[in-house]
């Protein structure tokens, strides 16, 4: 199963972040932010770390987990 298949029911989706791509490994809506804890709808989604296997809500968020966990030198 990948994003664009449907169909979604409510509820934190797990997910496997890829890179460029994530693919949905129990169906939800959502899923969190790792930073902020806000609630981002998967039509929505379009910031992660393959890395961290973690979700961010925007770029702000990205970048400063980025700095949390490399130092921000």
């Amino acid at each position: 199963m990948n994003r664009f298949e449907n169909p979604r029911r409510g509820g934190e989706a797990q997910i496997r972040y890829l890179d460029g791509d994530f693919q949905i490994l129990a169906n939800g809506s959502h899923v969190t932010c790792a930073v902020t804890g806000a609630v981002i709808p998967l039509d929505e989604l379009r910031y992660w770390s393959v890395d961290r296997q973690e979700a961010y809500v925007d770029a702000e968020a990205s970048l400063r987990r980025h700095l949390q966990v490399n130092g921000r030198g």
